[in-house]
């Protein structure tokens, strides 16, 4: 009876309906391959000086770094919306909404604390030692 599951399957079987989820070694290649490009590039990003203006190469540079989460959580962690139901792309989700809501949350108080703080008159410098 300890064999045995509900359906009527032994433990041995592993069919757990998460058909496809393991990679091949072209997957973990390709993967492979395609982070190495995505950490090249922002390298040749910086070091070439592509862009002239520092805040344009900043955001390629995230948008880069995105796409390499993405390249990583499908390659490396096998994470589709077809493993485990849809749940574990749920629970990735709302996790990165707590995150951005947080990170969000620290620099706009950061921010407003810089901006409200009260500046140092002309008059304090002088007297400072």
């Amino acid at each position: 009876m300890g064999a045995h599951t509900e359906n009527g399957g032994s433990h041995d079987d592993h069919s757990h309906g998460d058909s496809g989820s393991h990679s091949t070694l072209k997957g973990y290649v390709t993967g492979f391959v395609l982070a190495v490009i995505l950490t090249v590039i922002p390298f040749w990003l910086v070091m070439g000086k592509v862009f002239d203006k520092p805040h344009i190469t900043a955001i390629v540079i995230l948008a880069i770094a995105a796409v390499q989460i993405v390249v990583h959580m499908i390659y490396f962690l096998h994470m589709t919306s077809k493993l485990e139901g849809g749940w574990s792309l749920l629970a990735l989700i709302f996790t990165l909404m707590l995150l951005v809501i947080m990170l969000t949350g620290s620099i706009w108080v950061m921010y407003h604390l810089n901006a409200n703080m009260m500046p140092v008159s002309a008059h304090d410098m002088k007297n400072m030692p």
